[in-house]
C-alpha cells in the first residue's frame, strides 16, 4: 500500500507484487499481439433476466424496503478519535495479513478475490439521500440550467448505487466472485467509501450540499486505514462531473470513478484525475436493452441518428456545426430533444431504426449516448479527440464502434461519404459484435458476471497492483 506508515514487510511486498505485475501486463501484452480474432457466435444477444432488476427505480425501491428488515452487520469501522498509534497499529495489521496472503500464494491477488472493506458510514450520507431521491423523483420536474431533468441525471450517473447495493447484498445472494466484502479493515485491500454525491449535488441547497460535502471529508479523513495511505487504497465514487467539486482537492489520492478524464480542464484540475490512478465507468443508459426479438424485427432504415441537445460547451460545440452539414441530406435525422419521457422514447424509437448513431462530446468528452447506441444495436459514431472509454483494458471498442477526428467529420461530405462506404457485412458483423457485448454497460441487481460492475473490479483489480 503507498502511504508514509509503510513498514519493512509493505515495502517487500510491493516490490515482489510490482515485479509480478510488470511480467503479468508483458505476457498479456504478446496475448493479444499474436491471438488471432476470435470467431463472434452467431446466435449471441444479451437478454434481460426477468429475476434480475436493471431499473434504478424500481431496484432502489427493492432495496430501500429490504434494509429495513435486514441487521446491519457489526464492522469496525471508527467513530472516536483516532491517534498516531492507532493508525501504525493498523498499519503494521495490514502490512502482515498481505505478506502473510502472498507467502502463502505468490499468485496473490490475481488468484483471490479483491478484498473490500465498505465503510458503514453515517446515514445522512448514504440511506438518507436514496430516501430522498425515491421520496421526490415522481413529484419533482425540477430541471438543470440546460434543461436536463434533475433525477434522470441522477439515474445515468448511479453507478455509486449499483456498486454499493451489490457489495453490502448477503453473500449467499451475490454472483459477483472477484471481490468480496470483508468487515475487518486488516483484511482488506481496499477501502469504499458509500457516499452519494450526486444525489446530494442535485437534491440538496447549494449550502446544505456543501456542508455535507465538508461533513463527509472531514469523517473519511479522520479513519485510521485513510491516514495510513492518504486516501490511495480507497474507493471514492463521483460520476458526475459537477459532483464534490468543492472539497474533491483533499481526496485526489483516491481511487476515482470518473465517466472521463476530461483532460481540458473544464471539471477536474491538473493532477486530481489520471488514467494510471482512475477508473472510467459507462454511464447508465437511458434506453431499454434491444434484445434478439427488437434486433430480429428492427428494420434500420435511417442511416446517421442523432437527437439531443444541440448548444454544449467545450468539445461539445462541434454538435451545432454537425446539425449544419448533415441536416440536408437524406436518410439522416438530426434532432433537438431532451431526457424526458417523451425525449427518451423517441431517441429509443430512432436508434432502433438507425445503423449509425452519433456520438459527439457533450459538456465533457464523454456522452450518455454511446451506451444509448450500444444498447440500441445502433453502430456509435465517436466524434470525441478526448475521450477515453470504460474498460478500454478490457473491450475492444474498435469492434463496436467507429471512431471520427472532429476535423474530418466537419469536412463537407467527408462523414456522409465515409460513413456510406461501410461495407454491408462490415455493418452486419458490428451489430452482431453490439448484441454479444451490450451486456457489458447493463447495471443490475443482483450485479451479472460480465457486467459492468463486474468488470469494474477487475479494472480496479488492475490498478489496485499497480498502486500497491
Amino acid at each position: 500500500m503507498a502511504g508514509r506508515h509503510h513498514s519493512s514487510a509493505s515495502k517487500y511486498l510491493r516490490s515482489r507484487l510490482l515485479l509480478f505485475t510488470l511480467s503479468l501486463l508483458a505476457l498479456t501484452l504478446l496475448f493479444y499481439t499474436f491471438s488471432p480474432s476470435p470467431t463472434v457466435p452467431r446466435t449471441i444477444h444479451a437478454t434481460l433476466n426477468p429475476n434480475v432488476d436493471y431499473s434504478f427505480v424500481s431496484s432502489l425501491e427493492k432495496f430501500l424496503i429490504n434494509s429495513k428488515s435486514h441487521p446491519t452487520l457489526s464492522d469496525d469501522t471508527v467513530t472516536a478519535t483516532i491517534t498516531q498509534q492507532d493508525v501504525e497499529k493498523l498499519d503494521d495489521l495490514i502490512s502482515r495479513k498481505q505478506t502473510q496472503r502472498l507467502d502463502d500464494n505468490s499468485f496473490y491477488p490475481l488468484s483471490s478475490p479483491i478484498r473490500v472493506y465498505v465503510y458503514n458510514m453515517p446515514s445522512k450520507f448514504t440511506y438518507d439521500l436514496l430516501w430522498l431521491f425515491r421520496n421526490t423523483y415522481k413529484e419533482t420536474n425540477n430541471l438543470t440550467s440546460n434543461g436536463s431533468p434533475v433525477h434522470r441525471l441522477i439515474e445515468q450517473h448511479s453507478v455509486d448505487y449499483w456498486l454499493w447495493a451489490d457489495l453490502i447484498a448477503p453473500e449467499s445472494q451475490r454472483l459477483l466472485k472477484n471481490v468480496v466484502r470483508v468487515h475487518k479493515q486488516e483484511e482488506a485491500d481496499l477501502f469504499y467509501i458509500p457516499f452519494f454525491t450526486t444525489i446530494s449535488f442535485f437534491l440538496l441547497e447549494k449550502q446544505q450540499c456543501k456542508a455535507l460535502y465538508r461533513e463527509a471529508l472531514k469523517w473519511v479523513t479522520d479513519q485510521p486505514a485513510w491516514k495510513r495511505s492518504e486516501g490511495r487504497d480507497h474507493i471514492l465514487p463521483v460520476h458526475h462531473p459537477w459532483s464534490f467539486k468543492s472539497v474533491r482537492k483533499f481526496m485526489k489520492n483516491a481511487i476515482w470513478l470518473l465517466p472521463d478524464m476530461d483532460s481540458t480542464g473544464n471539471w477536474y484540475k491538473p493532477g486530481q484525475v489520471y488514467l494510471e490512478k482512475d477508473l472510467i465507468l459507462p454511464y447508465v443508459p437511458n434506453v431499454d436493452l434491444c434484445d434478439s426479438k427488437c434486433f430480429s424485427d428492427s428494420k434500420r432504415n435511417i442511416l446517421i441518428f442523432f437527437r439531443g441537445r444541440l448548444k454544449r460547451n467545450a468539445g461539445g460545440k462541434i454538435r451545432s456545426k454537425l446539425m449544419t452539414e448533415l441536416s440536408s441530406a437524406e436518410d439522416v435525422v438530426i434532432e433537438e430533444g431532451s431526457a424526458g419521457e417523451a425525449g427518451k422514447a423517441a431517441a429509443q424509437s430512432g436508434m432502433r431504426k438507425s445503423i449509425f448513431c452519433l456520438s459527439p462530446a457533450g459538456d465533457t468528452p464523454s456522452s450518455a449516448r454511446l451506451f444509448d447506441a450500444i444498447v440500441s444495436g445502433c453502430i456509435p459514431v465517436v466524434i470525441s479527440d478526448e475521450l477515453e472509454l470504460p474498460f478500454e483494458g478490457i473491450l475492444d471498442y474498435r469492434k463496436i464502434a467507429l471512431f471520427v477526428y472532429s476535423s474530418d467529420a466537419l469536412q463537407p461530405g467527408w462523414l456522409l461519404t465515409f460513413l456510406r462506404s461501410v461495407s454491408p457485412a462490415q455493418i452486419r458483423e458490428m451489430q452482431l459484435n453490439i448484441a454479444k457485448h451490450s451486456r457489458h454497460f447493463l447495471y443490475s441487481h443482483p450485479a451479472q458476471p460480465m457486467g459492468p460492475e463486474d468488470l469494474v473490479w477487475r479494472m480496479v483489480c488492475y490498478s489496485y497492483l499497480l498502486f500497491i
